[in-house]
């Protein structure tokens, strides 16, 4: 096992009580996905490479096994997938006239901790489809009902698989990103401003520090020492990063703690961008990390930036405030300095990405922006609503394992 692997393998099983064998459980290959004819826009997943058959010994012949040299290196581990099935079902109420639903869906750019496998659908709908967003590279199931349907109705599951994302600092082969990526990730937007405070902020955060790796781990330390969890949605809506450090309160949910890691790291140059996704499935860390059951309100906001070399780098600020706050942590417990270094560069993939968009403009609704877009959005001839709240629409989802 790699040096990372191994080390966050510990780590788990430090702060869940267990051994490092236990914390790593053997590997599940992924199951092929049922077949529907409903509807399906499927990946096809890759072939196993073929492994190569030991040769045979010669009669009489005993095959001794061969001499590991001083610089041989442990076996790779076998890949940890788990598959899922997402189903997210909603009923729209209270509705007049035509009506248009967007749905974020998974990622649909298959990566080394996250693979998509498809989805299928079924409603009352008149039409209904995926689109693929260029610009803000993230998939969207729409669909439309006409005037006089009294009860508008979605099911869409989706299947994927999930590992465990680690970051190895002592591996430089990443692929680069693609220049016009960095570039709108180093811009600011309408909830994430990189001048005025948000720029003093993230100068005083790395001092001296000229390395860009090590100054992002400082942006990371300064957000994990300088915010609160809080799991209350701000009175005013969502909160511009700018606001939040003019406050001095610094209390916030993962949104807005994930967004104050990213403005900082643009303010001094470095490419960064927040990763809206939904958490799915039981911790190993902590119990309130994890989720089970009816998933509605388990959206949750995770980060990453760009280094030179080692291409894109998991954070996750939000979730070591949570635990302060959950768990009553001390700040010398043990636990929580084991955590801190953990999660610079770890996500525990009882989470789902869904995309990494800001200032989005909606398929069919050119007229005004979303500042991100991470559950649905209903459009009714009453206005655009997004929270379940307003009374518009009934929004269950669900996980399984597969």
């Amino acid at each position: 096992m790699k040096r990372r692997a191994f080390v966050t393998a510990s780590i788990l099983a430090l702060l869940a009580g267990a051994s490092p064998a236990q914390a790593a459980p053997a590997a599940k290959t992924p199951a092929k996905p049922v077949k529907t004819p409903v509807k399906p826009v499927a990946k096809k997943r890759p072939a196993k490479p073929a492994r190569a058959a030991p040769s045979a010994a010669k009669p009489g012949e005993t095959r001794e096994a061969a001499p590991r040299g001083a610089l041989a290196l442990p076996d790779e581990p076998p890949p940890q997938w788990r598959n899922y099935e997402l189903i997210s079902a909603m009923t729209l109420k209270n509705t007049i006239g035509k009506t248009r639903l967007w749905l974020p869906l998974v990622q649909y750019r298959d990566t080394s901790w996250e693979r998509s496998f498809g989805h299928r659908w079924q409603g009352n709908y008149a039409t209904a489809g995926i689109y693929r967003d260029p610009v803000a590279d993230m998939e969207v199931f729409y669909a439309d009902w006409p005037e006089g349907i009294a009860e508008p109705k979605l099911e869409i599951v989706s299947q994927f698989a999930t590992q465990d994302r680690q970051f190895d600092i002592t591996r430089r082969a990443a692929i680069a990103e693609r220049t016009e990526i960095l570039r709108r990730c180093l811009q600011a937007t309408e909830l994430v401003p990189i001048d005025g405070i948000v720029r003093q902020t993230a100068e005083r955060a790395i001092g001296r520090i000229r390395d860009s790796l090590a100054q992002a781990k400082a942006i990371y330390d300064w957000v994990v020492e300088n915010t609160r969890y809080d799991p209350r949605p701000p009175s005013s809506g969502h909160m511009h990063i700018a606001g939040f450090l003019e406050s001095g309160q610094l209390a916030g949910r993962s949104i807005e703690i994930s967004l104050l890691f990213v403005g900082l790291c643009r303010a001094i140059g470095i490419p960064a961008r927040p990763v809206f996704g939904l958490r799915m499935d039981r911790s190993r860390l902590f119990a309130c990390l994890g989720a089970s059951g009816e998933l509605g309100a388990s959206r949750h906001c995770r980060a990453e930036f760009y280094s030179p070399g080692y291409g894109w780098v998991p954070v996750n600020p939000s979730d070591v405030r949570q635990v302060i706050l959950d768990e009553s942590l001390d700040p010398g417990d043990p636990k929580l300095t084991i955590l801190k270094k953990l999660l610079f560069g770890f996500w525990e993939m009882n989470w789902i990405a869904l995309n990494t968009a800001q200032d989005i403009v909606l398929q069919g609704a050119p007229e005004s922006t979303r500042p991100f877009l991470s559950g649905p959005v209903v459009e009714t001839p009453e206005g655009r609503f997004g929270d379940p709240a307003s009374g518009y629409f009934d929004y269950r989802v669900s996980a399984q394992r597969t």
